[in-house]
């Protein structure tokens, strides 16, 4: 085997570990990122966040054009759907952004080495190629692990990537379902159904828990359930399912009350399963290497992202934490930073989670459910987008910003908003609640007129009961 140091071997090139390699190597770093796959980005620029949301901005527009523009004096003839021209906008979009990553490494000097990766020793990775040649070593003083994770399989659900399909297979489908069946009322669930939905198939959401983005605030997943029926989607809340049998007219699903009941059968043609994701592990050589895991699996780490071994770090996906692209980019810039021998941090509780439906879902910080069990004392302020200027003008009135503040300090604890661009006005908060800022700040701060921001403004006046517009 030959054999190759650097100062720092990053494994994995999804958001975490493609940004830690170019920050390391912005520090100075000599820097190798090993890749399993055939293009840089995981899987989240691969088969996860951007072509969906590549396929969410295609079939917003499609579905506009069929149902949206009348309103607006605007008159059309008949539409026709191009699936294979979508799919193939979605791929050029993705191929475009990997071409980005592998310009971004050349440009800051990392070599991207592909193959599969395993820890071979102290401060050595294997890596095997793909067609299972000869393997090479390379040597580092420190090995990043960022290697992201996987779908959650689920028990009496086999997937094959054609009936029964993953996310994966969801962005992907050759043509759209009479009936597709969501088995997970999550943030990948209710956008790649919402996908399909707005294409022509009938969806149902099965999910376990009584409401639809459970980990989200109450009123928000309340509110937001709501607004799935309304634009047409079947939950199915409640319920669970124990079996799937695949046929050639489609799909039989076995579902039962999750609290106990009678069982039925549902028909449908294709079921994505999207129960969450579990950590990319298998194959590392963890235990060889003295890598300590937790129950789940999940990679054990201290505050500056050390693993019980030595020399060896864990950031993103396979660390416990929120499973989000740019929690893991955080992490790896923070990370990376401290083995160059600076000060760095993140901050969990200033993490965004979108969700990129329409109208969007956007929170940061803690709910309203998490703040009462904790006893604290905090005030609430909202505000609906019905009550907004730029919204009426636009006909996307649905949702509302809610902000949760400390009752003694009025410090910003939390914010989460439903409505158009939720994923863009939630940094507003966010920078807010980085600076330990409070809701009076917001409050405060001038906001243009006529902007949806002004829904944000608006609920930060109502924390101290003085909204103006309501």
């Amino acid at each position: 085997m030959s054999e190759s140091a650097y100062d720092l071997i990053v494994i994995g090139a999804g958001p975490g570990g493609y940004v830690a390699a170019i920050r390391a190597a912005q520090l100075g770093l000599k820097v190798a990122c090993v890749e399993k796959r055939g293009a840089l980005g995981g899987t989240c620029l691969n088969v996860g966040c951007i072509p969906s949301k590549a396929l969410l901005s295609s079939s917003e527009k499609y579905e506009e054009a069929q149902h949206g523009l009348a309103a607006h004096g605007v008159e059309i003839g008949s539409v026709k759907l191009n699936l294979k021209a979508m799919m193939a906008r979605k791929d050029k979009v993705v191929g475009d952004l990997t071409k980005g990553v592998a310009f971004l490494f050349k440009k800051n000097k990392i070599d991207h080495v592909r193959g599969a990766a395993s820890l071979a020793g102290p401060g050595t990775v294997a890596v095997t190629p793909a067609d299972g040649g000869k393997a090479t070593t390379l040597s580092a003083k420190h090995i990043l692990i960022a290697t992201g994770s996987e779908v959650m399989p689920l028990p009496g659900v086999e997937i094959d990537e054609k009936r029964i399909v993953s996310s994966t297979g969801a962005l992907a489908l050759a043509k759209v379902p009479k009936h597709l069946v969501v088995v997970g009322g999550g943030y990948i669930g209710l956008e790649l159904g919402s996908v399909w939905r707005r294409l022509g198939a009938e969806v149902t959401v099965v999910e376990f828990l009584d409401r639809v983005l459970p980990g989200m605030d109450g009123e928000v997943s309340k509110t937001f359930g709501r607004i799935l029926k309304k634009q047409g989607l079947t939950l199915r809340l409640g319920a669970k399912v124990t079996a799937a049998k695949v046929g050639k007219g489609g799909v039989k699903l076995d579902i039962e009350p999750a609290a106990g009941g009678t069982a039925e059968t549902i028909e449908c043609d294709a079921v994505l399963v999207s129960i969450g994701r579990r950590p990319n592990t298998e194959g590392l050589g963890l235990e060889a290497a003295g890598v300590a895991t937790d129950a789940r699996g999940f990679i054990e780490v201290d505050e500056r992202f050390r693993t019980s071994a030595e020399g060896i770090y864990a950031i993103g996906d396979c660390v416990p934490g929120p499973m989000l692209a740019h929690k893991a980019e955080d992490e790896g810039i923070a990370c990376v930073e401290m083995i160059a021998g600076q000060k760095a941090h993140v901050n969990y509780e200033a993490i965004p989670g979108i969700v990129y439906t329409w109208p969007e879902v956007a929170s940061v910080g803690a709910t309203e459910e998490q703040l009462k069990e904790a006893g604290a004392e905090y005030r609430a302020g909202s505000f609906p987008f019905t009550a907004n200027s730029r919204a009426r003008t636009t006909m996307e009135t649905d949702g509302f910003v809610k902000i949760l503040a400390d009752a003694r300090t009025d410090r910003v604890l939390g914010a989460h908003i439903i409505g158009p661009d939720a994923g863009t006005m939630i940094h507003e908060i966010v920078a807010v609640m980085e600076f330990g800022g409070a809701a009076e700040d917001i409050a405060r701060s001038s906001h243009g007129h006529p902007t949806l921001s002004e829904a944000v403004k608006e609920a930060a006046l109502a924390v101290a009961g003085r909204p103006v517009h309501i």
